[in-house]
């Protein structure tokens, strides 16, 4: 079944140079499309309704911080099951979990600063598509 996700390549991607190694590990997929595309710098508005379900935890704040301290490229893939492929893609939050290969084991330093965001269902991708990409819900 075909499916949208967002994805983010956040600003330490961005920093190192990365964005044309991960956008191209998504390319080369079989099947998945690229279908928006944005570099920006997020404001604060944009962040608290993206992370609107960790207000008042201790990482919100510096989480809000380093996703506005650069900027970043944000896209909709589309495909066959693109939400699970571009997380396991994208590899467990924690680099040193994260196996060779994904982009967090091949790239990844820290937790905190993880290179991408992936949609983790449905019901996500819908919401955070039309946070980001409001005129393509």
């Amino acid at each position: 079944m075909s499916q949208r996700t967002l994805v983010l390549l956040k600003p330490d991607a961005v920093r190192r140079g990365l964005v044309g190694e991960i956008l191209g590990r998504i390319e080369r997929k079989a099947g998945w499309t690229i279908s928006a595309l944005e570099l920006r710098t997020l404001d604060r508005e944009i962040l608290e309704q993206h992370y609107a379900e960790h207000v008042g935890r201790d990482f919100y704040e510096p989480l809000v911080q380093f996703m506005s301290s650069g900027p970043v490229v944000s896209l909709v893939v589309e495909g066959e099951r693109v939400i699970e492929g571009v997380r396991a893609l994208a590899g467990p939050t924690d680099p040193i979990k994260a196996p060779g290969g994904s982009i967090r084991g091949d790239f990844g330093t820290i937790t905190r600063e993880n290179l991408v965001h992936a949609s983790d269902s449905p019901e996500s991708a819908e919401r955070e598509i039309k946070i980001f990409f409001p005129g393509r819900s």
